[in-house]
């Protein structure tokens, strides 16, 4: 499935780029206030994402974290707390260990995604919030081209195809 995005200004031209596409027999989708949400249409949160994904590397590398520090703290044998005695010492090491992997999994699992987004999802929910309007084509390649000649008479502020992967 093929997909066409078109970012028009306001609600009237983007009624009237629907209508136009309709006239084709062209469906397509409004996005924007009064119409259907980012979120109702599947356009993904990359933040949402990104602090899933983090939670899940959390799941393996707190605990794995905890087992590399107590046996760390085993193997070297090291008194660095000579408060906690040889025991507490241990633990403490697994401790340490589980707070690395708390900070492995923020940056390998999600905090790039929270910190710089991902893909073209962010720019068009922020047009959404700033009070733009999206009309979105789905369909076969032919399709995708005969409704970017009619959304280009509309002159879009951005116009961009894309390729469902899969």
């Amino acid at each position: 499935m093929n997909y066409l995005v078109a970012v028009l200004p306001d609600r009237i031209q983007a009624e009237a780029a629907s209508v136009a596409l309709e006239k084709k027999e062209i469906n397509s989708t409004i996005l924007g206030k009064g119409y259907k949400s980012a979120d109702e249409f599947g356009l993904i949160d990359p933040k949402e994402q990104a602090k899933k994904q983090a939670r899940l590397m959390a799941f393996w590398l707190v605990p794995f974290g905890f087992f590399a520090g107590t046996t760390f703290s085993v193997i070297t044998g090291l008194d660095t707390f000579a408060w906690a005695g040889e025991i507490g010492n241990h633990v403490v090491g697994g401790l340490l260990g589980a707070a690395s992997g708390a900070m492995g999994s923020i940056v390998a699992g999600g905090g790039v995604g929270l910190i710089s987004g991902g893909g073209d999802a962010l720019p068009y929910r922020n047009r959404l919030n700033a009070g733009k309007y999206l009309v979105i084509v789905q369909g076969s390649e032919s399709i995708i081209k005969s409704a970017t000649g009619i959304l280009r008479q509309f002159e879009p502020e951005n116009l961009q195809g894309y390729a469902a992967e899969g």
